[in-house]
């Protein structure tokens, strides 16, 4: 039975079943529970944004509060899973992720690998992504085209309360390990969510809608902005597929290439970077496999090459937004803003 829940309280009752089902499971992270030496009630915090909240009191001894060392409870979390625990590690923002980068890019990345197969190390980290809140260069990135280039790492990007509870639930159970980034902007996120148990092929991606002249493809936030732009496009007779990819490793390719080739053009979205960046990886390799299909050059709407700004207003300047990818469309198709306006004044 699906009713609508917050994109966060999706999360927490993903981990919820899993913990349900398999007494493995257990979470580590900075106040997952908190409050410990204190004179208030264990479970005050439920981490830096309540997410974990409510678990504590039903697994005391699996919702595990760490120390402020990324590196070590990381490690602890790789450690454990390697032994036979299925770990989730909180990790508050992914802009600390270069603190324990050692744990995850040269250890639990590698052990299935190095061992021939017979390791596996099944950890989850969850880690907060993205801008909006005026919190500066250290609190806002989206670094994950780092981990997509890692062999041995699998990257999901929910957009959605249905695919944070799916994908998260189906990292838990993976044998590999998985970083799996949550937008703090899609916390407040309601959706229709099944209140029963599943999950949600990790490489699978998701088709939103469909249409003839463009294949749009957007990462997490920036899905709510492609649909946003479609609708606007839609108006002046511009049909928009969009895509969600769900997981950039592994990717769907498939879906990506196939779409391309019916529509011809592409507009990828990513609030990261475009230099070494997911949107720059799909663009090239759309260019690289599916060239003959095309009928004009891809186009990138994503965050200048700079650190994100403090300043709301700046930090608003510095975000794709609808308007941004509606005239990367636009470009794309060869009808710039400026005919669109001049045809209006006609």
């Amino acid at each position: 039975m699906a009713r609508k829940i917050m994109f966060k309280d999706a999360i927490n009752e993903a981990m919820r079943l899993e913990m349900e089902r398999d007494e493995s499971v257990i979470i580590l992270g900075l106040d997952v529970a908190g409050a410990a030496g204190t004179e208030q009630a264990r479970d005050a915090w439920g981490g830096v944004l309540g997410v974990t909240k409510g678990l504590y009191p039903l697994f005391p001894e699996r919702v595990i509060d760490c120390p402020i060392s990324e590196s070590a409870y990381i490690g602890a979390a790789v450690g454990a899973s390697a032994c036979g625990m299925r770990a989730v590690g909180e990790l508050m923002f992914s802009d600390f992720l270069g603190v324990c980068f050692d744990q995850l890019y040269n250890q639990a990345a590698k052990f299935r690998y190095m061992f021939g197969g017979k390791a596996v190390t099944p950890v989850t980290i969850r880690t907060m992504i993205g801008a909006g809140f005026s919190a500066a260069a250290q609190h806002s990135q989206s670094p994950y085209s780092m981990f997509a280039h890692v062999p041995g790492l699998k990257c999901i990007i929910p957009s959605n309360p249905y695919d944070a509870k799916g994908l998260l639930a189906a990292c838990i159970e993976d044998d590999d390990p998985c970083v799996f980034f949550e937008h703090k902007a899609l916390y407040t996120m309601k959706g229709e969510v099944p209140e029963e148990h599943y999950t949600i092929p990790l490489g699978q991606a998701n088709v939103i809608q469909e249409g003839k002249d463009v294949t749009i493809v957007a990462l997490a936030r920036m899905v709510q902005f492609a649909e946003k732009a479609a609708k606007a496009l839609a108006k002046d007779g511009i049909e928009c597929t969009i895509i969600d990819p769900r997981t950039i490793s592994p990717l769907d390719t498939d879906t990506i290439f196939s779409s391309v080739e019916k529509t011809g053009r592409l507009v990828v979205v990513d609030e990261s970077y475009d230099r070494c960046g997911v949107a720059a990886d799909i663009a090239a390799m759309v260019s690289q496999n599916v060239f003959d299909a095309l009928k004009a050059a891809p186009q990138m709407v994503t965050a200048p090459f700079v650190p994100t700004p403090f300043a709301a207003n700046l930090e608003a300047a510095y975000l794709p937004d609808a308007r941004k990818i509606e005239a990367a469309v636009r470009k794309t198709m060869g009808v710039s803003n400026a005919v669109k306006m001049q045809a209006a004044a006609n």
